[in-house]
């Protein structure tokens, strides 16, 4: 986590020279030698022959060869002409109350054509994980207004929980429609949206644009966009930047803040690139050995912190490759985070939107955020009746595309008719459509009321003689 008081800059004791001792140019990355005390994350300015200036920040410091990396394209530098200056600063991101409602690039920098953020409070954008003794139990609910998501893998405030995609799949709007409606229910406390996008082309960088600006969303978010035409290596700079400020405004603003990341492959990707350049070892279908260690110094900056008001909520988005959940980015991220919502092909090519397969997601901390006083009393029941009645539903459809639907018994019939109307009458819902949870458990309650008491068995019989919508049709 970033430092917690003023967050000035950490400046370093080296005083700033220039080195003229470029070694070599590799992909993004500077060999620069003779260099004296470089220290890791120090930022450098790199001065070309043309007058023109880059920047860049070190990754590796050792036996006099500083490694940095550039935040930009390395064509045009002249290994014996171009100069390297070691800033004695590591990067920073200014922070005030302004962050709300603006847009920057990947390195902090304005691109909505505002001013840039002018504050003697910087803060490190490297922050250190929670410290496990001063870690709150996530809790509390976070309404997302997506049936899926609130009724069967509910979002608690403090977890991680991401959003497995694959390419073509509607996760982008998925993501615009989690930053215009995620709220926290009947409560007055202060909540804000931090949305960081990386290697997103110019289109999607519009649509979300356009998508926060007309419901007014932005207002209260705060968006970073690297695009794909930007250098890679903002990749890797663009969701510390995000986190940075999201920890000022949970910490030191007494916010509730939702961090959406998208997309984490890109962001892998360049972390690939950066170890490739380095000549390292590579690790599984070529990523470095320490993917999951990075993964998780971003992953492990959400929760509670015992004594602190605020709270910061994760929700990275990836997209699997090939549509691998084995691949190296879901199966790591997986491990790190507390469970994982699933986005399906299968009911994406029905039109279902938006497409979240509910038999392989789960919201591991589920419990903590849900029932009386979070949600409503039968929450727990009416969810776990969905997931048994969907599966059983899937495996009749699959039954009786082999036997027949006639030579199903009626029972098996109603959850074969369940599965069709959870999907169409549940799952679906307008990209607009912003369902309150006690809207969710209505419709929920419609589907299964279509069922006798004997199969609701993980419902307690008072929550069923309560809610239930009708009762089930005769001969059922």
């Amino acid at each position: 986590m970033a430092t917690k008081g003023s967050g000035t800059t950490r400046a370093l004791p080296e005083v700033p020279v220039d080195y003229r001792t470029i070694d070599r140019v590799s992909g993004p990355l500077l060999f620069v030698r003779d260099v004296a005390n470089a220290a890791y994350g120090e930022i450098v300015e790199i001065a070309l022959p043309s007058g023109e200036r880059r920047q860049g920040q070190v990754l590796d410091s050792r036996k006099g060869l500083a490694i940095v990396q550039v935040f930009g394209p390395t064509m045009g530098i002249n290994v014996e002409q171009t100069s390297v200056k070691f800033l004695g600063e590591v990067a920073t991101l200014a922070v005030s109350d302004e962050l709300l409602g603006r847009v920057f690039n990947g390195l902090g920098e304005p691109r909505d054509g505002g001013p840039k953020i002018v504050s003697e409070n910087r803060l490190e954008i490297v922050g250190n994980a929670m410290n496990p003794y001063s870690r709150q139990e996530p809790s509390e609910f976070i309404q997302t207004g997506i049936s899926t998501i609130d009724v069967n893998n509910t979002l608690v405030r403090g977890q991680k929980l991401p959003l497995f995609s694959a390419a073509g799949l509607p996760h982008n709007q998925i993501a615009a429609q989690l930053v215009r409606q995620a709220k926290l229910r009947d409560s007055t406390e202060g909540f804000a949206v931090v949305f960081a996008a990386m290697g997103i082309t110019s289109e999607e960088a519009n649509f979300f644009l356009r998508e926060f600006e007309s419901t007014g969303a932005l207002e209260r978010a705060v968006v970073f966009l690297n695009l794909s035409s930007d250098p890679s290596m903002e990749r890797v700079v663009t969701p510390r930047m995000a986190l940075t400020a999201a920890e000022f405004l949970a910490y030191e603003r007494d916010l509730h803040v939702l961090v959406i990341l998208t997309d984490m492959t890109s962001y892998c990707e360049a972390l690939r690139e950066i170890s490739a350049a380095r000549d390292e070892v590579p690790g599984r279908r070529g990523y470095p050995g320490y993917l999951y260690t990075d993964l998780a110094t971003l992953y492990e900056r959400a929760g509670k912190i015992h004594g602190r008001k605020g709270s910061i909520t994760q929700i990275p988005i990836l997209t699997m490759p090939s549509d691998d959940v084995t691949h190296p980015i879901p199966d790591l991220t997986g491990y790190i985070t507390e469970g994982q919502v699933f986005v399906s092909r299968e009911l994406h090519r029905k039109g279902v939107y938006p497409p979240i397969e509910i038999s392989g997601s789960l919201s591991r901390l589920m419990g903590l955020g849900i029932g009386k006083g979070h949600t409503r009393e039968d929450h727990r029941g009416v969810s776990d009746q969905l997931f048994a009645a969907y599966a059983t539903g899937k495996d009749q459809r699959a039954l009786s595309a082999i036997v027949g639907e006639e030579a199903l018994s009626a029972t098996d019939r109603l959850y074969l008719k369940f599965a069709d109307r959870f999907e169409k009458e549940f799952v679906t819902q307008r990209p607009d459509e912003d369902r309150p949870i006690d809207k969710s458990l209505t419709l929920a309650w419609n589907l299964i009321s279509d069922f006798p008491d004997s199969e609701l068995k993980r419902i307690r019989p008072e929550f069923i003689e309560k809610y239930r919508a009708h009762p089930p049709a005769s001969g059922s």
